[in-house]
C-alpha cells in the first residue's frame, strides 16, 4: 500500500472515531437532560406547583401562593409533600451526590406523611438505573404521638398530635407511590412508633437519614438508634430545626452526648443538613 493510501486510511479511521465519540459523548449529554427533566417533572408533582394546589385552611391561607410553597410555608391539599421546594430539591442534590460518590447504604426517612420526600428519592434511584439500595418509610402512618413530658418536658405543650391532617395511612402512601410508578420491592415500611420499630428495623447501612419527626422524641430516637448505620460520607437531614425547639435541642443534646460537632448547612431557614464525618 502507498504512502499516499496509509494516510487515506488513517484519515477515514480518525474521523470514523472522532464520528463515534462524539456521538457518544451527544448520548450521554442527551441522557442527562432527559434524567433531569424527569426528576424536574418529579418535583413539581410533589410539591404541586405544577398545578397550583390550594393549601389545606389549617394553617390560614386560602390560596396557593409560590413563595410559600417554596419554604414549605403551607400544608398542601393534595400533593404529596408539605416540605417545599427548596427542601425537596436539597434531598434529591443530596441523593444525586451519594450515588456519583457511590456513598454505600439505603436512603431512609422517618416522619412521611404522604411520602412526597421518599418518592423523590426512589425516583432519583431509578433516573440512576439504581437496583442496589432501599427506600425506607418509617411512620406511624397515624400521625404524630401524644407528648411524653416526663421524659421529654420539651415536648409538653406540642400539639401535634391533634392535627388529623398529619395522619396519612400506609395504604395511601403506598397508593401516592403507585402514582408514579415507583411502588416495587426497593420500597420498605416499618409502621408504627420509632421507639418500638427503629431499634428491629432491619437496615444495615444508610447514606442518606432525614428526619422529619417535629417533636424532641422523634428527632432523638432516630438520631440514637440510627446514627451509627449511616456511612461516613452519609447526609443526615433535619426538617423542622428551625422551627420547632424541640426538634433543634434535640439534635444538640444528641450531638454533645457523642462529642461531635458536624458542620450543619442551611437548606431553607427550615430545614438543615450535614454530611457524616
Amino acid at each position: 500500500m502507498s504512502e499516499l493510501s496509509h494516510a487515506l486510511t488513517r484519515t477515514v479511521l480518525n474521523i470514523g472515531t472522532f464520528g463515534y465519540f462524539n456521538k457518544h459523548r451527544q448520548a450521554r449529554n442527551d441522557f442527562r437532560r432527559i434524567r433531569a427533566s424527569y426528576l424536574d417533572l418529579i418535583e413539581g408533582c410533589l410539591t404541586g406547583v405544577i398545578y397550583e394546589d390550594v393549601p389545606l385552611t389549617v394553617l390560614g391561607q386560602q390560596h396557593y401562593d409560590a413563595k410559600l410553597r417554596e419554604y414549605g410555608w403551607d400544608w398542601p391539599s393534595k400533593a404529596h409533600t408539605m416540605i417545599g421546594v427548596k427542601r425537596l430539591a436539597n434531598v434529591r442534590t443530596l441523593a444525586e451526590d451519594l450515588i456519583n460518590k457511590r456513598v454505600a447504604g439505603d436512603f431512609m426517612e422517618t416522619g412521611v406523611w404522604r411520602g412526597g420526600a421518599c418518592i423523590m428519592m426512589r425516583a432519583v434511584l431509578a433516573a440512576y438505573s439504581v437496583n442496589d439500595r432501599r427506600v425506607w418509610l418509617a411512620d406511624s402512618f397515624e400521625g404524630l404521638p401524644v407528648p411524653s413530658p416526663d421524659r421529654y418536658p420539651l415536648d409538653a405543650n406540642e400539639k401535634f398530635h391533634e392535627y388529623k391532617e398529619l395522619a396519612v395511612s400506609v395504604e395511601q402512601v403506598k397508593k401516592n407511590f403507585q402514582k408514579y410508578n415507583l411502588l416495587d420491592s426497593q420500597v420498605s415500611f416499618l409502621k408504627g412508633w420509632f421507639k418500638d420499630t427503629l431499634p428491629i428495623a432491619p437496615v444495615e447501612k444508610l447514606a442518606l437519614l432525614r428526619l422529619d419527626g417535629d417533636l424532641y422524641e422523634s428527632t432523638i430516637t432516630p438520631l440514637e438508634v440510627l446514627y451509627d448505620r449511616v456511612s461516613a460520607g452519609g447526609y443526615v437531614i433535619v426538617d423542622d430545626y428551625h422551627v420547632v425547639n424541640g426538634c433543634r435541642q434535640a439534635v444538640h443534646d444528641f450531638c454533645a452526648a457523642r462529642g461531635i460537632s458536624p458542620a450543619m448547612v442551611e437548606i431553607d431557614g427550615v430545614g438543615i443538613y450535614w454530611q457524616k464525618a
